[in-house]
């Protein structure tokens, strides 16, 4: 799976940060009481509302690689909207054309 090339060039540019990040990314995931799926889906919620939009893909492509349904990416880009407004609709369309590519 693809990252953004925001998250590559972090990556390249800014070792020093990028890898104590990834540490506490990791640790923070391995402390989740959620399973794999309902913690992308749920991520992906935060992202639609936080309108961060470039790391969409690479999440997407993650909860379907752990069950995640075309409906289940909808309701969980949706699922933000009474809360946040139809500022979640945005990541829509980039959710879907990333979970639709094979």
């Amino acid at each position: 799976m693809q990252v953004s090339n925001a998250f590559s060039v972090f990556a390249q540019e800014a070792p020093e940060v990028h890898g104590p990040w990834m540490e506490m990314v990791h640790k923070l995931d391995r402390a989740s009481g959620l399973d794999k799926k309902t913690e992308e889906l749920a991520y992906i919620a935060v992202m639609a509302v936080m309108r961060l939009e470039s790391g969409l893909p690479f999440h997407v492509q993650m909860a379907k690689s752990h069950g995640a349904t075309r409906e289940e990416i909808i309701s969980s880009v949706l699922v933000g909207l009474p809360a946040a407004g139809n500022v979640v609709i945005q990541s829509l369309p980039i959710a879907l054309e990333a979970y639709d590519k094979e």
